[in-house]
């Protein structure tokens, strides 16, 4: 409605605040497109202010959403990205500003299907079928590789001539497929699983040209992701060219940049492999060689040592020592066998002066009686008894006189006849 004002009967600013407010609540919910141009997102900060702009006629307007309605699209849009709004007109009064508080926000068309991969993605990511630990290491020369691509494409024809440039004796298992559109999924996917159960094939690449996001869609199908995650073979994705990232490329093993890289990072360069076994020979040579003349200083070494030059040596001085030990040995022995031998026979000449027969050189007798008992007193014979009188010389035979026994005598030989 038309205001009656005048310079005589203005309204006050507040009043036409107000009123524009007015108007402004009463419009409804809208779809809103345009270019984010600045973004501001605060950390811990609940509301996400930003701006979007219409580039064909240099308008901005500002939008404000609550952060769980911009996490939505967080990992997709950034500034310069076009989006669409669902939101409602508001009016600031104090400041007189007009601001869209968004309730949904979405990318404009190729966003939306970036949405989708990327809610996909954190989906599988979530299982764990992106996982490091689930990746396997490629066979350093495969015998036969599995090869997933179009009929008569670049990225065949890449792979293959540029594998057998690096390693002539290359051989390939081919599966020609659609690698866009309706059936290409399927198709793909047989053709991994045939592969796959294949067991002489060593590595399975799945291969294809550069393309648009649509033409890519394929390669990002849950059913081709989790048919990959599957094999008990390793894969190799090689989709497009280096800044596409298909969904296959997280779930393969190796992800290749171009078919060419595929080709590169299965199979080495023979060049290079005879290259390094040459290095490795002649390492191994030096090394050998090394060891040798080691072998060769530490043996002259050994020679020139004096032990080796005379190795009698030792012998020769042990052999004085010896001659020295045994004379001495000899020197005691002799005189050990001296100072017995003069013991000895002082000893035997004691033992000779004691001896009865040293007392019978003397002239003394001894008179034993018939049965042999020596008489060492008169009351042990009788008159007339007969005894054996033993002297120095020899023993005969004598008669005890009738008179000869005196009481207490000493001596019964001189009473015998």
């Amino acid at each position: 409605m038309a205001l009656n004002t005048s310079a005589d009967a203005p309204l006050p600013v507040g009043e036409v605040s107000r009123l524009i407010g007015g108007w402004i609540d009463r419009l409804g919910a809208i779809w809103v497109e345009g270019q984010i141009t600045q973004l501001s997102r605060r950390p811990g900060a609940g509301v996400v202010f930003l701006t979007l702009r219409d580039p064909s006629y240099d308008i901005s307007v500002s939008v404000t959403c609550y952060r769980q309605v911009f996490d939505a699209i967080a990992d997709i849009v950034s500034e310069g990205a076009r989006v669409v709004v669902h939101a409602k007109p508001e009016w600031y009064a104090p400041r007189g500003q007009l601001s869209l508080r968004a309730t949904e926000m979405k990318p404009v068309g190729i966003g939306e299907l970036l949405v989708r991969l990327e809610q996909l993605k954190k989906s599988l990511g979530a299982e764990g079928l992106f996982a490091a630990d689930r990746k396997r290491p490629l066979p350093f020369l495969p015998q036969l590789i599995g090869l997933v691509c179009g009929r008569a494409s670049a990225a065949e024809r890449d792979v293959l001539e540029n594998a057998r440039r690096r390693w002539p004796a290359v051989r390939f298992e081919v599966r020609n497929t659609a690698v866009q559109g309706v059936n290409a999924v399927s198709q793909v996917v047989q053709a991994v699983k045939e592969l796959d159960d294949l067991p002489e094939v060593d590595v399975i690449v799945v291969a294809r040209g550069g393309g648009s996001v649509e033409d890519l869609l394929p390669f990002s199908d849950e059913q081709l992701v989790r048919a990959v995650a599957a094999c008990r073979t390793p894969v190799v994705s090689a989709i497009g060219h280096e800044p596409d990232s298909p969904l296959l490329d997280l779930v393969a093993d190796v992800r290749a940049s171009t078919p060419t890289d595929a080709a590169k990072r299965i199979v080495p360069d023979v060049g290079e492999e005879l290259d390094r076994v040459q290095a490795l020979r002649d390492r191994a040579l030096r090394t050998v060689r090394g060891l040798l003349d080691r072998e060769e200083r530490g043996l002259a070494h050994a020679l020139a040592r004096p032990v080796m030059e005379r190795p009698l040596r030792m012998v020769e001085e042990r052999e004085s020592e010896i001659d020295a030990l045994v004379d001495r040995s000899r020197r005691v022995l002799r005189h050990l066998l001296d100072r017995a031998d003069s013991e000895l026979s002082h000893t035997r000449a004691r033992v000779v002066s004691l001896s009865p027969a040293a007392t019978l050189e003397r002239g003394y007798a001894v008179l034993q009686r018939p049965d042999g008992a020596v008489v060492r007193s008169p009351a042990e014979v009788s008159a007339d008894q007969e005894l054996r009188a033993r002297v120095a010389e020899g023993e005969f035979t004598v008669r005890v006189a009738a008179d000869a026994r005196v009481a207490g005598g000493t001596g019964a030989a001189g009473g015998a006849e």
